[in-house]
């Protein structure tokens, strides 16, 4: 290739794939709330260089696969919570870790489980599903605990692959052991 020619930046390209190829899983079957959110929103928060990035891929790759999943009325609180998960991604830059990916992957499961049943208890008060007391919230996470122990496996899992399977990569390919690039 000619100096003067313009190379696509390896790295933010891998990164975005890797995101996109996660999000893209959540159209094959899966056990409920066994999703890469939270992974895909750390992972973005961790890698990319340009905190737009950070913000634009995972949450991009989560619309794009929303498009194929259908809309609902609590989808607000949901990308919300991938973006804090985003903010939480950036406390991983140039330190991540076994122990600090899975801090964090804790954190923003426990928020995405606070503030999306939360917000199922604002909105099903109203249809009678649960009391609008602190008895009915109650009832609301109770009743969603099953589906955060799949949502903290899924996390755990694809935030293995994703971390895991970058850092292969970096072992394996130089250019990504590189400082920090433009993306």
């Amino acid at each position: 290739m000619p100096a003067n020619t313009p190379s696509l930046p390896l790295r933010p390209l891998l990164l975005a794939a890797f995101i996109l190829a996660a999000a893209a899983s959540r159209l094959l079957p899966h056990a409920w709330n066994f999703t890469p959110v939270e992974a895909i929103a750390l992972f973005g928060g961790a890698y990319f260089a340009s905190r737009w990035a950070a913000f634009a891929v995972p949450l991009g790759a989560l619309f794009l696969s929303d498009l194929f999943l259908g809309f609902h009325g609590l989808m607000p609180v949901v990308y919300a919570c991938v973006a804090a998960c985003v903010l939480l991604g950036f406390w991983l830059r140039d330190r991540v870790s076994v122990l600090r990916v899975g801090a964090a992957g804790l954190a923003g499961a426990v928020l995405f489980f606070a503030a999306t049943n939360f917000a199922v208890w604002l909105t099903a008060r109203d249809l009678g599903t649960h009391p609008a007391c602190s008895i009915g919230l109650i009832e609301c996470y109770t009743a969603a605990l099953p589906f955060f122990r799949a949502q903290l496996l899924g996390t755990a899992v694809w935030s293995l692959l994703l971390f895991g399977g970058y850092a292969l990569l970096q072992q394996r390919v130089p250019a990504l052991r590189a400082a920090r690039t433009v993306a």
